[in-house]
Parts: C-alpha cells; sequence; structure tokens
C-alpha cells in the first residue's frame, strides 16, 4: 500500500500555458494519504479499532525517520540531490508514501499492546524500497509492496502477532452502516483506480479468479462455496482490493500484465489456502512480487547484455596507387 510510481497521461503539449499541468501521480498519493489517514480516525473513534492511538502515531514518527535518513544516504551515495528538496509542498510529498505504509502497517496488524511489531513492519517496508530494486528502462525500481512485505515478514517472524481481527472494522456500529462502510470504501477505491492509477484490470483478474478459485474449491476439498464467497463481502478484503494489491509503484502498467497480475495472485492465494497456510492473501502477493521482480532483473540483464557495443576495431585503409614513371616521389611513409 504505497502509490510511488503512478504513470502519468498527461499531455504536455496541451497543458495550459498559465501553470503545470496537474500530476496524476501526486493527486493520486494525496487521496491515497487523505482516505486511509480519515479512515484511521474514524476507526479509532468511531468504528471500534482496538490499537492504541500510540500504534499509528509511532508507525507514523519512525516511518518518516526511515524515509528521511535513507534517501538522504542514498542521494549521498549516488551524489544525486535528495528528492524531499524544494520547499515544504515538494517534502510532503515525498513523505507521503511513508505516511500510507505507517498507517496500513498500524491499521492492519494486531499485536495486542505492543508496538515492537508493528514498528518492525514499517522498519522492514521503508527499507525495502532501497534496499531490494531491480534496474527498469535505466532506473532503479522498488518490485516489493512496501506495506505488505513488512506485514508478511512480521507474521513470519512473530507467530503470535495476527491480522487486524476483521470486525473491528465495523465493531462499534450496526444496522445500515454494517453495509454502507464497505460500500463508501469500495466506491471511494473505485474511483481512484479507474481515475487516477488506471489499475481496474488488474482489480478485474484479481476478483474474477478469486471468485473462481472458490468455486473451484468446492469439488475439491468440500469447501462451502456461501463461505469462501463471503470473504470477499467484508472490509478487510475491499481494503486488501482497492488500497493494497493495487500499489501503482510494485504492479503492471499495461493492462493484459495487470490482469496476469491480479489473477496470478488470486490463484496463489487458493494454493496457499489448500495447504493450510493462514494470512494467504498477504503470502501471496508477496509471492508474486517476488516473481514479478525477477523477471524483470532477468529481462533487464538480457537487454543490457545485447545492448553491448561491438568492440572497436582498427579500420582497413584502401592501398594507395603508386605513383606513375616520372611523377611525385612517394613520401617516406608511403615508401616503406
Amino acid at each position: 500500500m504505497n502509490s510511488a510510481n503512478v504513470e502519468s497521461t498527461t499531455n504536455p503539449a496541451s497543458a495550459a500555458p498559465s501553470g503545470p499541468a496537474k500530476d496524476p501521480r501526486i493527486i493520486a498519493l494525496r487521496r491515497f494519504a487523505i482516505s486511509i489517514t480519515v479512515f484511521n480516525i474514524l476507526g479509532h473513534t468511531v468504528l471500534g479499532f482496538e490499537p492504541s492511538w500510540a500504534t499509528p502515531l509511532a508507525a507514523m514518527a519512525v516511518a518518516y525517520v526511515m524515509e528521511l535518513g535513507l534517501e538522504t544516504l542514498d542521494a549521498w551515495a549516488t551524489r544525486r540531490p535528495v528528492k524531499y528538496a524544494g520547499g515544504p509542498v515538494a517534502f510532503m510529498n515525498f513523505l507521503m508514501p511513508a505516511h500510507i505504509t505507517a498507517l496500513a502497517c498500524a491499521m492492519l496488524l494486531y499485536a495486542n499492546a505492543r508496538l515492537g511489531p508493528v514498528i518492525f513492519a514499517v522498519i522492514v517496508a521503508v527499507a525495502s524500497k532501497y534496499l531490494i530494486r531491480v534496474r527498469i528502462k535505466g532506473r532503479p525500481r522498488h518490485v516489493l509492496n512496501p506495506s505488505n512485505f513488512g506485514i508478511a515478514v512480521v507474521l513470519v517472524l512473530f507467530p503470535w502477532v495476527g491480522i487486524a481481527p476483521p470486525y473491528q472494522f465495523t465493531e462499534w456500529v450496526g444496522g445500515p452502516l454494517d453495509v454502507a462502510i464497505p460500500a463508501l470504501i469500495l466506491a471511494a477505491g473505485t474511483m481512484l483506480n479507474a481515475k487516477l492509477t488506471r489499475k481496474m484490470p488488474l482489480i478485474l483478474g484479481w476478483i474474477g479468479v478469486f471468485a473462481l478459485q472458490a468455486l473451484i474449491r468446492t469439488p475439491i476439498e468440500g469447501t462451502a462455496t456461501l463461505s469462501a464467497l463471503l470473504a470477499m463481502t467484508g472490509v478487510a478484503f475491499v481494503l486488501f482490493t482497492n488500497y493494497m494489491i493495487t500499489d501503482p509503484g510494485t504492479t503492471p502498467v499495461r493492462p493484459r500484465n495487470q490482469f496476469f497480475f491480479g489473477a496470478s495472485t488470486a490463484l496463489v492465494y487458493a494454493f496457499l489456502v489448500h495447504i493450510h497456510v493462514v494470512y494467504g492473501l498477504f503470502f501471496a502477493l508477496v509471492i508474486v512480487c517476488v516473481l514479478r521482480g525477477a523477471a524483470l532483473a532477468i529481462m533487464g540483464a538480457r537487454q543490457r547484455a545485447t545492448a553491448q557495443p561491438a568492440p572497436l576495431t582498427e579500420p582497413k585503409t584502401a592501398p594507395r596507387p603508386a605513383p606513375a614513371r616520372g611523377g611525385v616521389l612517394a613520401t617516406g611513409e608511403e615508401a616503406k
């Protein structure tokens, strides 16, 4: 859950001369950040989030420090300007991915009263953006969904830590609000992904194959079809669909590749459920991101190998004809 590299579709030639065109990447980042911030505030005051207020506050503080520190170190190592330079607006825009990552980890992990696992998840998430990169078109890009990777690592290293119980997203409300809250999150996330991130093919592949695997598991495992499909109606699934798996920085751009990415995640999830692995949503996304990153690394290595320039050879010169009898004598070099 970290929108850092949304594809820009703005045409510079059609921009108004009075000012610069709006960058869809920044717009998407701001709306992601605003929506997850509002949802966390409502969750702790109205909906019934069980972690204390200290959890998101500590997560945000650690995320900001990690992002600024690693960016400063990376800029010094690569001898480039820091990305957060340029005034308060540029500084806030730079910290928005870290803000989203921190709130996602704080909202989705449940470590009881302990802050350590959540802080560790944030550290792993932010560090993965700088340590695990693949060179794509000459530029290093992170390929692991940061918040999802941080959550998955904590779930593996700390078995007593779990995912936030689904009921906490609507624990303090009832009646029509039980339906209205998922519907509002679904509508807002769908509009964001349709207008700005353009990840609707990915969502269709993910939801379509998820429903298909639920139907297929019924005759194979004896799983009740309705029980397998009910997971798609919860707030947790809607959040994962619209705000986690669709991270623009770690998902494909082409619609066909997006569809395969979402479908592959659903298939890996079905396999993990079949072998009784819990929290399959998060582990499935990590596995697919790793496979995609490995494929991009291999393709990049092949492209660099084929683009190697041919070795320089000394040009061959045609022999000069000997001068005619009675003509100008050859020079010393020509006479050798």
